[in-house]
């Protein structure tokens, strides 16, 4: 049997896809769920070396990303984060042995699964920065926070727990 989409229903769709009237002193709220031993360490170089970044971020510094629960990205969602960034060790690199991993498997598990439920994968970034990679992170940090106020704030979440 073959569904078809109403233009009405398809115009409902795009409206909610559309960002809301955002405030003009509004500023995007980024988690960064980030390794202990290689993407924490590229931002404390950044802040060493006196680098400029955009100050949206707020890092949450575990062990690895082996140990970054899936649970976590949305509780941020649900505290009012408008973009989570999952970053650490680059592949072969891991302070653990494997624990980038399975992050990375995990990682792609949980992108088809919130894909699925219709969720913006926009706003949900994995990166790899090493302990030396100081502007990598710079550049990271200024590309989500721009991708992020491009989007606009994230009101969806409450939609989808319902």
């Amino acid at each position: 049997m073959e569904t078809t989409v109403s233009d009405t229903e398809l115009k409902t769709t795009e409206a909610a896809a559309q960002p809301a009237e955002v405030p003009a002193d509004w500023q995007p709220r980024i988690v960064a769920f980030v390794c202990n031993w290689c993407t924490y360490l590229g931002a404390d170089l950044a802040g060493t070396s006196r680098l400029e970044y955009q100050a949206n971020v707020r890092i949450v510094k575990l062990p690895c990303t082996g140990r970054i629960d899936p649970l976590f990205v949305l509780k941020a969602f649900e505290n009012g984060a408008d973009t989570v960034l999952v970053s650490g060790c680059h592949p072969g690199d891991c302070h653990y042995n494997t624990g980038n991993f399975h992050a990375r498997r995990r990682w792609t598990a949980y992108r088809e699964l919130l894909d699925f439920t219709g969720f913006d994968m926009r706003r949900l970034h994995f990166s790899w920065v090493s302990a030396a990679e100081g502007l990598k992170w710079v550049d990271l940090i200024n590309d989500v926070t721009n991708k992020a106020r491009e989007l606009g704030p994230f009101t969806e979440y409450h939609s989808l727990s319902r």
